[in-house]
């Protein structure tokens, strides 16, 4: 009896086990297809991800080009509705030629703040301000629009309008901000479709560049459509024969930024900074057109007026003597060990915040302090437009072609 009870006992315990691991390898199986399964319905979402992105970073790349179509506008609106039907990861995959998450996503301040002053009812006086322009919004409302604002308070007989000359920063406000902006030839076509009789340009552009030369050419074009066209000189006035030269106007520019760089830095003059051992640098664009020569000039001003320890460079590093290495090399062997950055520029928009402050490795404040040669590096990032002694300097230009 006891020996047919323990073969019953072991037979139902063998029975068990078999049964036990007949499940559990079947449940293993199960588990691998679902596992399988997962892995490819994951795949199959990441390569939707990715082709959604690639699908909004193509329509960014349309966009970011220098040419206005009848399409343009469209095409625009086209890639915020692609860039809005994103999920937040999807945007993290954003890359194209030109495009990528910062193109929609970064914050730069309040549109509405600006005034994109292209409205019709001109009357029959304008003063039209043309700007290379800046996708950054708060830049843009304090910097041009502060100079806008300037002309209009000083010529409250005109009307003021505005247009950049750069599209693709056109398309950019558009297509993210819904903000219009004329391009040249559209706040041209603007004046003549409101029978504008007398036409002011005032150029914001530091000096007789590339981007002076193309406005020329535009008004060119338009000459004859009004009954007198004056266009003003650019912030620096004319360029001069060689590296020596120098105008009121860039004695005017190199003392208020001057002044302005040393308070905000909380020194009482120039002279205080120096002994703290710091120098000013003021970063330009840079070009390879024959005004680049106004870099140059505008060191010499500096040198003529005895601020030793103010240098001027350029992002493009064009002239030589004005790149990174050169002033940077220059700073430390006159033995100064802090330096300030600010912006010689009109906008403190990508070039300041990025190709100056920004934290990549290549950005003039990531350059200054690799060095290792000084104990700080600061920057200011501020636009020449937001400063009432800059914005007198271009009232002074149109009061100027206005009396002749």
């Amino acid at each position: 009896m006891k020996k047919k009870t323990v073969t019953v006992l072991l037979t139902g315990v063998i029975l068990g086990v078999m049964a036990l691991t007949g499940c559990s390898e079947g449940s293993s199986g199960q588990e691998d297809m679902v596992s399988e399964k997962s892995k490819a319905d994951a795949k199959g979402q990441t390569d939707v991800d990715q082709k959604k992105a690639d699908e909004a970073a193509a329509l960014i790349d349309a966009i970011y080009v220098q040419e206005w179509t009848d399409m343009t506008d469209k095409q625009c609106k086209k890639a915020k509705e692609a860039w809005d039907a994103l999920t937040d990861s999807q945007k993290e995959l954003v890359e194209g030629k030109n495009a990528d998450p910062d193109y929609f996503g970064k914050d730069t301040g309040d549109a509405a703040k600006d005034d994109p002053r292209n409205q019709d009812d001109i009357g029959e006086n304008e003063i039209l301000v043309v700007s290379f322009g800046t996708s950054f919004n708060d830049s843009r409302a304090q910097d041009l629009k502060g100079i806008e604002d300037a002309m209009e308070a000083a010529y409250p007989d005109w009307s003021v309008r505005r247009a950049f000359t750069s599209q693709i920063i056109i398309n950019h406000v558009l297509a993210r901000d819904g903000e219009a902006i004329d391009n040249m030839e559209q706040a041209l076509e603007r004046a003549a479709a409101n029978q504008v009789k007398n036409l002011v340009i005032q150029p914001t552009h530091l000096m007789h560049g590339a981007e002076y030369d193309e406005l020329m050419k535009a008004v060119e074009t338009y000459q004859d459509k009004f009954g007198s066209v004056r266009v003003a000189e650019p912030l620096l006035g004319e360029v001069g024969t060689d590296a020596s030269v120098i105008n009121a106007d860039k004695e005017a520019v190199a003392k208020a930024i001057t002044k302005e760089a040393v308070k905000d830095a909380g020194f009482d003059s120039l002279d205080a900074a120096k002994e703290e051992g710091v120098a000013f640098v003021f970063l330009g664009h840079g070009t390879s057109h024959t005004a680049k020569v106004s870099y140059t000039q505008m060191q010499a001003q500096m040198t003529d007026l005895g601020y030793e320890n103010v240098f001027v460079g350029t992002v493009e590093g064009e002239p030589e003597e004005t790149s990174c290495e050169a002033v940077r090399e220059a700073a430390e062997q006159a033995g100064y060990k802090k330096v300030i950055l600010r912006p010689l520029m009109v906008v403190a928009g990508d070039h300041a915040n990025n190709d100056m402050a920004g934290e990549d490795e290549d950005s003039w404040m990531s350059s200054f302090k690799a060095s290792g040669c000084f104990d700080s590096v600061e920057a200011q990032i501020t636009g020449l437009g937001s400063m009432d002694a800059i914005q007198k300097i271009y009232v002074q230009h149109t009061a100027e072609v206005m009396d002749r």
